[in-house]
């Protein structure tokens, strides 16, 4: 693959600073990266990616890189991880967006386990279930049995992914390392170029017999139930963690996490405010003017409230602790009520003479 403009590859301008670097780099990662992205250019494009970001995050890299381009010496170009050990990047890494190191972060969903090489145990990927419940679950919170998805190991082969009477072999290529290193003579010295190794991708160990069942995975898919307790209060964006209800971790690393992501549908009757609720009543003229015992539906059934005589259009009355519980909290919110005041019409000669009768009154007042 010729070597293209390092700015370019990250789709950055060459005065970008170092915040949308590294916002580039996390987000060009997470869409190539082989395991995730199944495209036949994915791969290239992936290392491509990371060598680009090798350069351009490092200060001096980038100055040498900015003056000499890919001449530069200890960063040419050509297929791998070439110039870029990632253990430097586990060691300091950057802050910001995924957690105190984005790349091992980025790893971690990626392949379970940081910036571990892939030989080692490796910790099952962490699932996302989206579930949605109406507002009468959130206020007495529930109990739900849900169906996961997820991988487990392989009864067949024990997690190996190897056929039954079989194991998996050192890999030939990098001698059970997963890294190929190369080293590269320029006039200022000898540089260690770093690649994962194509062969056994870095795992160290190759499979020559696949266990059918699995096909070399080392897991299969399966169903598993999980019983979830919402806790009443929650609204919409709220999301629970279930610790090892996730992937199972492959060669003995431990599972991953499940994240509940909770939404609260809309309800017809009452709008929500955090903890309290909104709802419309109508009354009539008459019920505004002499007051009036009204019923109205609160979230745990109906309730009667008292409209003071002399009531206007869009007063709202409060009724409190009638709205939803606070989440992890005894304390309630309230139920607002707004009023709204029907005007007649329609209206037959005995009721139109009254009502005048009535205005009359008013006026001579």
């Amino acid at each position: 693959m010729a070597n293209r403009d390092y700015y370019e590859v990250l789709g950055i301008s060459k005065s970008a600073s170092t915040d949308e670097i590294k916002k580039a780099f996390r987000t060009l990662a997470r869409k190539y990266h082989p395991d995730v992205n199944k495209a036949s250019d994915a791969g290239e494009r992936f290392k491509e990616i990371n060598q680009a970001y090798s350069v351009l995050s490092d200060p001096q890299k980038r100055s040498q890189y900015d003056q000499f381009g890919h001449a530069a010496p200890g960063f040419g170009g050509g297929p791998g991880f070439e110039g870029f050990d990632f253990s430097e990047m586990f060691r300091g890494g950057f802050s910001g967006g995924f957690g105190e190191n984005p790349m091992e972060d980025i790893f971690e969903s990626f392949f379970g386990g940081g910036g571990r090489r892939r030989q080692g145990p490796r910790r099952g990927d962490d699932l996302r279930y989206d579930i949605e419940i109406t507002l009468e679950e959130a206020a007495t919170g529930v109990e739900k049995e849900l169906n996961i998805p997820h991988y487990v190991s392989c009864k067949t082969c024990k997690g190996t992914g190897a056929k039954p009477g079989t194991k998996p072999e050192k890999c030939g290529t990098c001698g059970g390392s997963g890294q190929i290193r190369r080293v590269q003579r320029t006039m200022l010295g000898n540089f260690t170029q770093v690649s994962v190794c194509p062969d056994c991708r870095g795992s160290g160990e190759v499979i020559k017999s696949a266990c059918p069942e699995c096909r070399g995975r080392g897991q299969v898919r399966a169903t598993h139930k999980v019983m979830v307790k919402i806790p009443a209060g929650v609204e919409t964006g709220n999301k629970l963690r279930i610790p090892k209800a996730g992937d199972t971790g492959e060669k003995g690393g431990g599972p991953g996490d499940l994240y509940i992501f909770i939404s609260v549908k809309d309800n017809p009757m009452f709008e929500r405010d955090g903890a309290d609720l909104h709802y419309s009543a109508k009354i009539t003229f008459v019920q505004a003017a002499l007051g009036h015992d009204l019923d109205v539906p609160t979230i745990e059934g109906s309730a009667v409230l008292k409209v003071p005589a002399g009531t206007q259009p869009n007063t709202v009355l409060r009724m409190r602790e009638k709205g939803l519980p606070h989440l992890n909290s005894h304390a309630k919110g309230d139920l607002y009520i707004h009023i709204e005041v029907a005007t007649p019409s329609g209206l037959n000669k005995e009721e139109i003479e009254l009502l005048k009768k009535f205005g009359k009154i008013r006026d001579e007042l």
